[in-house]
């Protein structure tokens, strides 16, 4: 009786946290809601008496798998816009077949579950115990289908490498190169904090020069574009202009 009203619990919460991760405009927010679909099934597999599987789910996947995720959007960025141009001729279209077969093979999966004759637990497993049983598997019957997703997942990787790397077309700048530069155009001297000569420290607040003009240089484009799509605007008409000039910019 418990181990059902597990299952149908934890049934709703890895559907919802699915839908969740599909429909969500966050990228952060759909890795979270991943992590909470492989945490059920973490779960699931720990009411089937598979702690073996449960573990590595967690372990694996929910650690590691989730943390190579947050740590691409990390690297990429929540906030870069994604490109509507089919750079490849004919992608949506092998994407649909693509998606056509998996999902045949998802329906063929859990059909073949729930109509075959259930073998059992004990019986599948047998004297040899859960954990060396998987190990037989994998390294006996499944060792080359096992083999091929390594050699896979090295080329995914591989190609990843290949993909983000970018040759340099200029020299890389030197420090004498970069000071150089600094002197030789508009403002040698480094832009003013925000906040300086203001009434408010916050970081989001545009500085004051000594003559009473606003700075517009001493506010973060994003946090002013963040601002204005927020209406965190200060009352102050002079800088809520400066902080809207700046966000126009960076829309530019």
């Amino acid at each position: 009786m418990g181990e059902t009203i597990t299952f149908w619990v934890l049934a709703v919460v890895s559907v919802g946290a699915a839908l969740g991760m599909v429909f969500n405009r966050k990228a952060v927010y759909s890795a979270l809601m991943l992590g909470t679909v492989m945490l059920c099934l973490a779960v699931m597999y720990a009411v089937q008496d598979a702690p073996f599987l449960a573990a590595v789910q967690i372990i694996v996947y929910t650690g590691a798998v989730m943390m190579l995720f947050l740590f691409v959007l990390m690297l990429v960025g929540v906030d870069s816009s994604d490109s509507l141009v089919e750079t490849l001729k004919g992608q949506r279209f092998w994407a649909a077949i693509a998606a056509i077969g998996f999902a045949v093979l998802i329906i063929v999966a859990v059909g073949n579950a729930v109509f075959a004759p259930q073998a059992g637990l004990e019986s599948a497993v047998g004297t040899a115990g859960y954990i060396r049983s998987l190990a037989l598997l994998l390294f006996t019957k499944y060792v080359f289908a096992f083999e091929i997703t390594s050699a896979l997942l090295i080329t995914a990787a591989l190609g990843a490498m290949v993909l983000a790397h970018r040759e340099r077309l200029t020299e890389k700048a030197t420090q004498k190169d970069l000071s150089r530069a600094r002197f030789l155009g508009d403002r040698p001297s480094p832009l003013p904090g925000p906040g300086t000569y203001a009434r408010n420290n916050a970081i989001d607040m545009p500085a004051l020069l000594p003559d009473g003009s606003v700075a517009e240089d001493s506010v973060n484009r994003y946090i002013a574009r963040y601002d204005v799509e927020q209406g965190h605007l200060p009352e102050d008409p002079r800088l809520a202009e400066a902080i809207q000039h700046k966000a126009e910019e960076d829309s530019k």
